[in-house]
């Protein structure tokens, strides 16, 4: 057994993990909008494995242009010194026009650096552009997680005892409603764990800095459905009669 298995998240187990919600919640809430979003989140989570793979592996063919690059960039710049760096005291007559021809020689060195910077980290922001591109997905998904969560206000069973209804699905018993908010929960949870798996392929502050942003609006959201979970439990366990209702309701 690796000594580092509990050191890494292993997409495998994500996604057994994201399969085994979805089930859960087709089986509770079945053609529900809730469990085709888990199904969106799933199909993320089942390309997510080769997609980090491919963070972590260099891409030679850039690397290979780049550094072909570099070398003519090297190569314009030290033939002329190698060619004419003994005729100096030719080519300039004066300190004036040395000083002329050192601040254009510099100006010089300081675009072909900038050149260089910019072939060499041509790969890191092509993986880059391809982390942002699959994170901005996962930040979707939460955000429609949020959007079905919206509409479950456990406050609303002060005045009955259904709560508000999804398109196509009946108004939710109590239960029903604790299990529809803990689902929401844990799809924000998993989200959150997808995104993460981005930064063992991939370590860039850009990244990271979208990763945060995913965590911390899954907690924030999360947060929210529990504090809707807590209202509806202590309206659960309230033994106080609530209004009485009218004959036939």
């Amino acid at each position: 057994m690796s000594p580092f298995r509990y050191r890494r998240l292993d997409a495998g187990h994500l996604v057994g993990t994201i399969r085994s919600l979805k089930r859960r919640i087709d089986a509770r809430f079945p053609d529900s909008g809730l469990g085709r979003v888990c199904g969106e989140l799933l199909e993320v989570g089942e390309g997510a494995r080769a997609f980090t793979e491919s963070l972590e592996r260099p891409i030679y063919s850039i690397r290979l242009l780049s550094w072909l690059f570099i070398g003519l960039i090297v190569l314009i710049v030290v033939i002329p010194f190698l060619v004419f760096g003994f005729k100096l005291e030719i080519a300039f007559e004066s300190l004036g026009d040395l000083a002329e021809g050192i601040e254009a020689g510099l100006n010089d060195l300081i675009l072909l650096g900038v050149a260089v910077l910019f072939l060499a980290t041509a790969e890191g922001r092509i993986k880059r552009n391809r982390a942002l591109k699959a994170l901005r997905e996962l930040r979707s998904i939460a955000h429609v997680v949020d959007m079905h969560q919206l509409t479950k206000d456990p406050k609303d069973l002060l005045a009955g005892d259904r709560a508000g209804s999804e398109e196509g699905v009946e108004g939710m018993s109590r239960e029903a409603l604790a299990h529809y908010l803990d689902y929401c929960s844990e799809i924000l949870s998993l989200t959150s764990k997808l995104a993460a798996l981005h930064l063992q392929g991939l370590d860039d502050h850009v990244v990271i800095g979208a990763v945060n942003e995913i965590e911390n609006l899954a907690s924030g959201l999360s947060g929210k459905i529990w504090q809707k979970i807590m209202i509806l439990d202590r309206i659960t366990r309230d033994p106080r009669p609530g209004p009485a209702s009218p004959p036939g309701v």
